[in-house]
């Protein structure tokens, strides 16, 4: 039996093929077609029956897996056959084919942990999201975008530092001195940072996006109050990525700071309005006077809070502009906010009658006026007043609440075109302002 198995064949590239190595190889062979029939006909459609993945995504999967097994069946060939020949030699780095195929493998693999966190993690988690009508189809859209994308650039980024390590070429880029110490800046330095704050981004999303976001439903917290919270945890995760950076970039931040003393105190005195600004943002986050979401007026703007950022909040007028207000006329500065504890707000429309006119028929009209108009609230429920006998008409005021803040102005314009309607049809006159005149003469 040793003397079949041992039976040479043929050579190839100087290496002796027998029937022991070409029986391994169709082992090895009938394996893997076992294995593909059995993980991509009969698995995996049991796994992803009762998920919500698209077919071109079942698709890329299967094309992912079959090129895996074909890098597994040509590594097997090549060992089984001995043809890992060096291609490329540079001092002490050879670029064999078994080191090319290994890179391309773990590639794939690298692919396939892509393809499953981004379609059965992710989407699965912002599927269950959307079902539950929690948040905006575009907003969630846009997050699962962003989270599948940084998990992509982590993974690749993983990939690149692998190629550094195993090609061999991670070199210097550049020296600096720091203080008495020299301080090489390699290329997988600055991946590894790079890598670092990526990290940093995803454990934020994680953080916000899925344990707080569970808080904030049970919790049934404001949608400026988890702002808030977002806000604290990316600056604090951000600011321990940043040490982690220069540590890795083997800077000491002590000789950092002890060195640039002097010079921090310069840029202090002139970045003061800067940092005034900074500590509003805080005393904005802890405080929650604004928040996201509130309709502001100062300086006789009124506008939606979109964002409140470090320096300065993102405010959305009512003609769609954004203007970029500084925290600190946030805090310091007297703003008018609309809504900050009820989203329900009393607006009114003013209108003079004539003289003469039927007061209680005024009445029945103008509460007529809101009585089928959609974005005025039900309860609680418009009223009028009669504000005063004025010099030339009888002076009345038309109350109601709305949530329609931005575009209240569109609302109260509807709200007199249907009472000029009305009034025309019951024939109640709104009279213009009259002056007598008297000429004495001597």
């Amino acid at each position: 039996m040793n003397e079949i198995w041992s039976y040479h064949l043929f050579d190839l590239v100087s290496q002796s093929i027998t029937v022991g190595k070409v029986a391994t190889l169709f082992i090895a062979i009938a394996i893997l077609f076992a294995l593909y029939r059995a993980v991509l006909k009969k698995y995996f459609p049991k796994v992803f029956a009762g998920t919500e993945i698209d077919v071109s995504e079942m698709k890329n999967l299967t094309r992912l897996l079959r090129g895996l097994i074909l890098l597994v069946f040509v590594l097997a060939a090549v060992l089984t056959f001995n043809q890992n020949h060096v291609l490329y030699k540079f001092e002490s780095f050879d670029l064999t084919i078994v080191l090319i195929i290994k890179a391309l493998l773990f590639l794939q693999f690298i692919r396939l942990i892509d393809w499953f966190v981004s379609n059965v993690v992710i989407h699965n988690y912002y599927a269950a999201r959307s079902r539950g009508k929690k948040d905006s189809d575009e907003a969630l859209t846009k997050s699962e975008v962003m989270a599948k994308r940084l998990v992509q650039s982590i993974i690749y980024v993983i990939v690149l530092l692998f190629a550094l390590k195993n090609f061999h070429i991670d070199f210097t880029l550049f020296n600096r001195n720091f203080g008495d110490e020299l301080v090489q800046f390699k290329l997988s330095s600055i991946i590894h940072a790079i890598l670092v704050i990526l990290i940093a981004r995803l454990f934020v999303w994680a953080i916000t996006n899925i344990f707080f976001f569970n808080i904030y439903q049970k919790q049934k917290i404001d949608v400026g109050s988890q702002f808030a919270v977002n806000q604290l945890v990316k600056y604090v995760v951000y600011l321990i990525a940043i040490i982690v950076c220069f540590n890795v970039l083997g800077i000491d931040m002590s000789l950092i700071l002890g060195g640039a003393a002097a010079l921090l105190v310069g840029i202090g005195l002139g970045l003061q309005q800067t940092f005034n600004d900074f500590i509003s943002g805080l005393v904005i986050l802890f405080e929650r006077s604004v928040s996201v979401g509130d309709l502001l007026e100062f300086d006789s703007t009124v506008g939606m809070v979109k964002k409140i950022g470090m320096r300065a909040s993102t405010i959305e007028t009512r003609g769609n502009t954004i203007i970029v207000v500084p925290n600190h006329l946030l805090v310091n500065e007297k703003v008018i906010n609309w809504n900050h504890f009820n989203q329900r707000v009393r607006f009114s429309v003013d209108v003079g009658v004539a003289y003469g006119s039927d007061t209680a028929l005024v009445k029945k009209l103008l509460l007529r006026s809101v009585a089928d108009n959609p974005y005025v609230e039900k309860f609680p429920a418009p009223f009028m007043r009669f504000q005063n006998f004025g010099n030339s008409s009888l002076d009345f005021s038309l109350y109601f609440f709305s949530r329609n803040l931005l575009v209240i102005e569109d609302i109260k314009s509807d709200i007199r075109l249907e009472i000029d309607q009305l009034f025309r049809d019951h024939n109640i006159t709104i009279p213009f302002p009259q002056s007598d005149i008297h000429i004495k003469r001597d």
